[in-house]
C-alpha cells in the first residue's frame, strides 16, 4: 500500500500548483510510515491520485509536487532528465557556448526547492528544501555527469531553511572550491563575482539581458547607478560610451568589487561611492546635482507580506528622490525584486512618486527576469522582478 497524503477538497486554481499548504491536507499519513522529508503520494478528498512530492509536516507547505505521474519512479534516472531538460531549455535561448546562467530555477524547472547557477567552470547550489537532502548525492553525481564542472560550492545560506527546519549550510561539495572572485563574461563586460560570500550565489543573474537593455540607452548620458552592488548595471553603460557612471552602495565588500569591475574592463567614466543610497538621493537633491539617466535596483524591501507596507513606503521614496534628480527628459529605471509586491502595485507607486514630484512618468518599456528564470502561470511566485524604463518629464 503506498503511503499518502490526503486532501481536503481544493479550489480548482490549487490543482495545479507545485505546492500543498498544511492547511490543504486532510490526513497525513503515520509517522512510521515516512520521515518528514520523504517522499508520498499525493491524493484528492476523493482519493484520485494527484501526484508524487517530499513531505514535511513542520513546515507551511507540507508538500512539495515533484511529478504528476502515476506510474513515475523517482530515482536517479528521473533527476537526469529533469537537469537535462532544464539545460537543454537554457540552451534553447541563450545557445550552447554560454557559460554563466541558471541552470535550475526551483519550481519552474519542476525541482521545488532547488537552485543551481554557472559561473563558467563553476556551480553554485541552494538547497532549500528538506526533501532535497536524501537526494543530495544524487543531485551531486548528476551535476557532475551533465554540467563537467571544475567544482560545486553549496550557499544553502538563506533563511528559508530555517522554515524547513534546516541549518544553514556552505562549502565545497565537489572538486575545488572556486576562487575568491571568479571572473565571468556577460555581453560586452567583464565582471568579477563573490561565489563564497556575495548576495544569492554571487551575482544576480535575472538581471542579465535588463543591464544590457538599460545600457542601449546610456550612450552620451550621466547615469547614476543607485543599489550597484558590484556595480554590473554601471559597467554596462560604462562601456556603452555613457558620459559617466557614478555607482553607489552601503557595502564596503561589494563597493570594492564594484570598483575592481571598473578597473578590469578599463573604464575611465566610471565611479564608485559608498553610501546608504537614500540618504545620498536625499544630499545629491540638496546640492543641486542632477542625472540624465538613474538605476534603481535594490534589494527586496518586501520580504514577507507582513513587511509590504513598510516596502512601498521605501519603494516610493527611492523613486520620488530620483525623479527629483532627473533633468526633463531623462530616462529613469527602476527594479523591484519583491515576490510580494505585484507589478500593477509597483506601477502604482512610481505612479504616485511622479505625482508628488509635479513630475510626467511615461512608461516605454516593462521588463521581467531574464529565461533562464521561467514563469509558471499558475504560479504567482515565480514571477517576482519587475523592471520599468520610464521617461520623466
Amino acid at each position: 500500500m503506498s503511503v499518502a497524503v490526503q486532501l481536503k477538497p481544493q479550489r480548482r486554481n490549487r490543482r495545479n500548483h507545485p505546492w500543498v499548504f498544511a492547511s490543504e491536507i486532510a490526513q497525513y499519513p503515520k509517522t512510521d510510515q515516512v520521515n518528514d522529508g520523504g517522499m508520498v503520494e499525493v491524493h484528492d478528498a476523493q482519493g484520485r491520485f494527484c501526484g508524487h512530492g517530499f513531505l514535511n509536516r513542520q513546515s507551511q507547505i507540507a508538500v512539495r509536487y515533484l511529478d504528476r505521474g502515476a506510474e513515475t519512479r523517482i530515482d536517479k534516472d528521473w533527476w537526469m532528465i529533469r537537469f537535462q531538460k532544464a539545460l537543454d531549455h537554457r540552451r534553447r535561448f541563450y545557445g550552447n557556448e554560454i557559460k554563466t546562467f541558471r541552470w535550475i530555477h526551483g519550481e519552474a524547472d519542476g525541482l521545488p526547492g532547488l537552485t543551481v547557477d554557472r559561473y563558467g567552470d563553476y556551480l553554485v547550489v541552494q538547497l532549500l528544501a528538506l526533501g532535497l537532502e536524501p537526494w543530495r548525492q544524487v543531485i551531486i553525481d548528476c551535476l557532475v555527469a551533465i554540467g563537467e564542472p571544475r567544482g560545486i560550492y553549496e550557499r544553502s545560506d538563506a533563511p528559508v531553511r530555517r522554515l524547513e527546519g534546516l541549518t544553514e549550510q556552505v562549502g565545497c561539495l565537489w572538486g575545488e572550491s572556486p576562487p575568491e572572485l571568479v571572473t565571468i563574461e556577460e555581453g560586452p563586460a567583464k565582471l568579477l563575482v563573490d561565489l563564497i560570500g556575495g548576495q544569492k550565489t554571487g551575482l544576480f543573474l535575472d538581471q542579465r539581458l535588463n543591464r544590457q537593455h538599460a545600457a542601449s540607452f546610456a550612450t552620451g548620458k550621466t547615469v547614476l547607478n543607485a543599489f550597484c552592488y558590484t556595480g554590473a548595471f554601471g559597467v554596462h553603460c560604462a562601456l556603452a560610451q555613457a558620459t559617466s557612471v557614478l555607482n553607489i552602495d552601503i557595502s564596503e565588500g561589494a563597493a570594492a568589487i564594484a570598483t575592481a569591475n571598473g578597473q578590469l574592463n578599463q573604464l575611465n567614466n566610471y565611479e564608485v561611492q559608498v553610501g546608504n543610497a537614500f540618504d545620498v538621493l536625499r544630499e545629491f537633491d540638496r546640492m543641486g546635482r542632477r542625472f540624465e539617466m538613474i538605476i534603481l535596483d535594490p534589494p527586496a524591501f518586501a520580504k514577507s507580506r507582513g513587511a509590504l507596507e513598510g516596502a512601498l513606503r521605501g519603494y516610493k521614496e527611492i523613486n520620488l528622490r530620483a525623479m527629483k534628480l532627473l533633468v526633463p527628459g531623462g530616462i529613469l529605471v527602476t527594479c523591484s525584486c519583491s515576490s510580494h509586491l505585484s507589478l500593477e502595485t509597483f506601477r502604482e507607486v512610481v505612479r504616485d512618486a511622479a505625482q508628488d514630484t509635479n513630475r510626467s512618468a511615461c512608461l516605454i518599456e516593462q521588463r521581467g527576469q531574464s529565461p533562464d528564470h521561467p514563469i509558471l502561470l499558475n504560479v504567482p511566485e515565480t514571477e517576482y522582478l519587475k523592471y520599468l524604463f520610464l521617461i520623466i518629464e
